[in-house]
């Protein structure tokens, strides 16, 4: 099966880059599948050729709009996280939640750095847990240093960067899956690594590529290890 955690990334960045992305080897599941249809209720067409090749319409950067209703991730903590970083940086009101299991999942260490880029982010106890509420725009640049690896924060931090109006830089204390920075760099974005620390810097557009997602290794390691239980099996 097709990568989760790049499933989930290629439909967020094809959303908003300029042009048509090719998706391969999408993983049809139901995390991946609730960031489809948010990512169509922000108004993304999204053309599911088979279920596992779907064709972006990207709208550009500034092309989302404002969902007509609540952005239900079911129970996908990705989706919860990256949308919350890429609609911080729209000008407008969105609203996320999800089903029991994922209400209960914290969403403080995503909340707090957005709040401190300028969005307003509201949340129960504090905003450190869903549903969120968020009115992006008018974000700020930031130097943030990550109190523990994440690459779903980070990853967060990234798309809200896009938005924001001077470079900000990423500070990580150990080394975290860097899926986001690649397809980022793909798609035409001025992102370096200096001195340990991510510096991006806010971009005016973002070219659509061609996505093959390659295959999940954490998937795989269920019949890898069953395998490895029966003698001769392969």
């Amino acid at each position: 099966p097709g990568d989760k955690s790049i499933s989930h990334r290629a439909l967020l960045l094809g959303a908003i880059a300029e042009g048509t992305s090719r998706v391969t080897s999408f993983l049809a599941g139901s995390d991946c599948l609730a960031t489809l249809r948010a990512v169509r209720a922000l108004g993304i067409e999204v053309e599911e050729q088979t279920s596992m090749t779907l064709i972006v319409h990207g709208q550009g950067l500034h092309g989302l709009r404002e969902a007509e209703d609540v952005l239900d991730c079911t129970r996908s903590g990705t989706t919860m996280r990256l949308l919350a970083g890429l609609l911080a940086g729209q000008p407008f009101l969105s609203v996320l939640t999800g089903d029991t299991q994922l209400r209960r999942r914290p969403m403080g260490r995503v909340v707090e750095p957005l709040r401190r880029m300028g969005a307003v982010v509201l949340g129960r106890d504090g905003g450190q847990w869903p549903p969120l509420a968020i009115q992006g725009g008018n974000l700020h640049g930031l130097d943030y240093t990550l109190p523990v690896p994440s690459a779903q924060v980070k990853s967060a931090l990234l798309l809200a960067s896009l938005y924001a109006d001077a470079p900000t830089t990423l500070r990580c204390p150990s080394p975290t899956r860097d899926h986001t920075e690649r397809m980022l760099l793909a798609m035409g974005t001025n992102l370096r690594m200096a001195g340990g620390a991510l510096q991006i810097l806010p971009e005016e557009r973002l070219q659509a590529v061609d996505i093959a997602v390659p295959g999940d290794f954490s998937s795989a390691a269920f019949l890898i290890v069953a395998a490895t239980l029966v003698p001769g099996s392969e």
